[in-house]
């Protein structure tokens, strides 16, 4: 995937005023709200259907989003199938600690993993509102993002022909590795990238989940989370080397270091399963400044990557599609530009808000097993503060439900 500076020639052209290319949350989200306003778009994805529908992604949506989701039409079968989630669990010390947000707040989370968001959201926005979107197109371009004229050309899947839509304005939702984030000339932004030097080991396990609630382990021997994603599945995650292999981590030493790292007085045992799978994410950050080139709108991961510390990635890629959405169809259907020329700036509040909480639970996970006393005491102190003063309480209730009032 390349940018040019111009389309090639083409058999076959045609146009839109949006081009969303990555068919995500973000993406999916945007061509819906588009929609909803009778604004065409077409909506480009390099993958087929049934593979976005059963890519296993991210599960904690924040109850803002649904909110939002349910305002535009696209959370009903969330409402009815999602987990609401009212506390979460920190284990340290061979103690449980359970914190009670919604007590605190009245506030809770849902968790709905992202394939089914995913698939309700290319439902609606493919057979209900009979949006354009093309699956499986291979070699994406763009083109003059830098003037009022900007398309975007693929090679169709069926033909092997190239196409090309010119537009008003591209969204690029199709992730870190994708051909929009690349598009950006170098110069022309900044992209802040921080790496914790830690690896996670990703497993979804066959197993009914062994809490009610999300589970965070501090533990000299490293991190371990437990996290439902349905009656039959549950995600966990071990503190690991970064660029470690998978392989190096058999069924037995998984759910061995499992077992010692979430082990509590007084807590359940884990309900083991077969793994289904096994991945290591090396623990990284990004932000790309500004959100914007040209006539190019980055949305989701294209723009900011937020490690899954904090399980804020899929609700920051809501936030910007909501934003986006917005601000094209009020520029498409009155002129007015400004919500766009803001958009970048309004995105990127929530986007360092989350990207600063997302730092400062890392020291809380990592800190006992960084091989350091005095990391090792400081992360002890920040546990235990959680648990003894309400001021302490209320600060990470606000940043882990995402509801402060202003960002």
């Amino acid at each position: 995937m390349t940018f040019d500076s111009g389309p090639p020639d083409s058999p076959s052209s045609h146009r839109s005023p949006v081009v969303v290319v990555g068919a995500g949350p973000a993406g999916l989200t945007l061509g819906n709200i588009l929609r909803a306003a009778s604004v065409d778009c077409v909506v480009l994805e390099t993958e087929s259907r049934e593979f976005i529908e059963r890519r296993p992604r991210a599960g904690v949506v924040e109850e803002w989003a649904v909110r939002e989701l349910g305002r535009r039409g696209l959370a009903e079968n969330l409402l009815e199938r999602a987990q609401p989630h009212s506390a979460c669990e920190f284990r340290f010390g061979g103690e449980r600690h359970r914190f009670a947000y919604t007590e605190l707040t009245g506030r809770h989370h849902f968790v709905y993993p992202q394939p089914l968001l995913v698939t309700d959201l290319v439902r609606e926005y493919a057979d209900v509102r009979g949006g354009d979107i093309r699956f499986s197109v291979r070699d994406v371009r763009l083109h003059d993002l830098d003037t009022d004229r900007p398309s975007v050309s693929y090679t169709c899947p069926e033909s092997g022909q190239r196409q090309v839509v010119h537009c008003d304005f591209v969204a690029g939702c199709d992730g870190a590795r994708g051909v929009s984030r690349a598009a950006l000339p170098p110069g022309r932004v900044r992209v802040a990238r921080h790496d914790y030097g830690i690896g996670w080991l990703a497993l979804l396990a066959e197993a009914p989940p062994s809490s009610d609630c999300v589970l965070f382990g501090a533990h000299p021997r490293g991190f371990a989370g437990h996290m439902a994603r349905s009656p039959e599945v549950t995600r966990y995650y071990l503190q690991c080397p970064p660029g470690d292999d998978p392989e190096n981590w058999p069924h037995d030493r998984v759910w061995t270091e499992l077992r010692e790292r979430l082990g509590a007085a007084g807590a359940a045992p884990l309900t083991e399963g077969r793994l289904i799978e096994k991945r290591v994410l090396d623990m990284h950050d990004y932000v790309v400044e500004p959100m914007a080139f040209g006539r190019l709108f980055l949305a989701g991961d294209a723009a900011h990557l937020v490690a899954p510390i904090a399980a804020k990635g899929m609700n920051l890629a809501l936030h910007d599609a909501f934003l986006l959405g917005d601000s094209l169809v009020t520029r498409l259907t009155s002129g007015d530009g400004s919500g766009l020329d803001g958009y970048s700036e309004a995105s990127l509040r929530r986007v360092w808000d989350y990207q600063e909480f997302s730092q400062w639970l890392s020291e809380l996970y990592h800190g006992s097993s960084a091989g350091d006393p005095f990391r090792a005491g400081t992360t002890l102190a920040r546990l235990r503060r959680l648990f003894t003063s309400p001021a302490a309480a209320a600060a990470f209730a606000e940043q882990y439900l995402g509801t402060a009032e202003r960002y």
